[in-house]
């Protein structure tokens, strides 16, 4: 799997970090942020379905 480097702000990350570990969401940073990047795909391709932009 590919390594991606991104920088963000602080906050962000303290909230992320608010919902990884033992008996919470996600199992990690890396976890977590696949999930938010997943969610906001599928949220991006409903959003084009709707407008008929989505080639399927």
């Amino acid at each position: 799997m590919p390594k991606v480097s991104v920088e963000i702000p602080q906050e962000l990350l303290d909230d992320l970090n608010r919902h990884v570990g033992d008996n919470k969401k996600f199992v990690s940073q890396s976890d977590a942020i696949r999930t938010s990047i997943r969610k906001m795909l599928d949220m991006m391709d409903d959003i084009d379905r709707r407008h008929g932009r989505l080639n399927e």
